[in-house]
């Protein structure tokens, strides 16, 4: 099973948009040096936004980049079941140790016809699979009792990670609902770490940027040194709030991954619904200078 702290890749383009799979290489370095037990290929890794075939080589490449040092987890979420039944087979073939999907999102489906999908991707494969209620930033929730049901129907296969608002109360509902057996992935980029913690987590899937931060405070709440996961939490809660929406999250992670000299630019592929303005960049910054101080890393010039 999943566990630990499994940060979502940001991905790197070269001026012209192409895959930088060398700055890739170097940002999967950047997170097992920093404390990740696995990585992850989602919502932030723009999937939404690459084609077939560069969905399966972004998985190929992610396992040979993680080279044996921890899980890669690959999204599979599509608009069709066929299309994330066809994603859920290339991943697998490709290595990856589990997957993630979203529902669809351009259609508002009935909690079954979901349900189907989920199923489908799971008859396609063999490997765990995280249900992503993505609905914080895009879709429609999942009711609770539909994901029990499959749960029930898959207990050694399906894992969890909502999003839905309230974050906490509806991870405490899904936790009753499974009678605290299934695996529970926190997925607000950590700015809901603390709270989620104590309500029972596998783990959490934050973005890379301040992996070296989320690692901090995972080990913090697990050793049950609330002080210091506080002091954690008080900086990065109000620095990934000011990520709003999926772009939000693209452009202060790109923007922290290139201040620390991993990506060698900023690049987004568009079109985008999010743009930082000088102010919301300058308070990133600062919280992000922060954070370093407070995790007694050297300040970067």
């Amino acid at each position: 099973m999943l566990s630990g702290v499994l940060p979502v890749v940001q991905l790197p383009y070269h001026d012209d948009e192409t895959i930088d799979w060398q700055t890739l290489r170097r940002e999967v370095d950047f997170v097992f040096q920093n404390g990740a037990h696995g990585i992850v290929a989602a919502m932030v890794t723009e999937v939404l936004r690459l084609t077939d075939a560069e969905r399966d080589e972004l998985t190929v490449r992610l396992v040979e980049f993680a080279g044996g040092r921890g899980p890669v987890v690959a999204s599979v979420g599509a608009e069709s079941s066929w299309q994330a039944a066809r994603h859920a087979r290339a991943a697998e073939q490709a290595g990856a140790a589990a997957l993630m999907a979203i529902p669809p999102t351009n259609t508002r489906a009935s909690a079954s016809e979901v349900i189907s999908y989920y199923e489908r991707i799971l008859a396609a494969t063999s490997v765990p699979l995280v249900v992503q209620d993505a609905s914080g930033y895009v879709g429609t929730p999942l009711p609770i009792a539909a994901q029990a049901d499959l749960f029930r129907r898959h207990p050694e296969r399906v894992m969890f990670k909502p999003e839905a608002q309230p974050l906490g109360q509806n991870l405490s509902l899904l936790r009753e609902a499974t009678e605290g057996k299934a695996a529970i992935f926190e997925g607000s980029g950590g700015i809901a770490l603390l709270d989620s913690h104590r309500r029972g987590l596998a783990g959490t899937m934050p973005g890379a940027e301040i992996v070296w931060a989320i690692r901090a405070e995972w080990d913090a709440l697990e050793a049950g040194d609330l002080v210091r996961a506080t002091a954690l939490q008080g900086l990065i809660a109000p620095l990934v709030s000011l990520q709003y929406g999926l772009d939000g999250f693209l452009s202060i992670e790109k923007l922290l991954l290139h201040r620390q000299g991993i990506f060698p630019n900023r690049l987004v592929r568009g079109p985008v619904g999010f743009k930082l303005d000088a102010a919301t960049e300058n308070e990133a910054l600062r919280l992000f200078a922060a954070l370093r101080e407070l995790c007694l890393l050297p300040a970067i010039p």
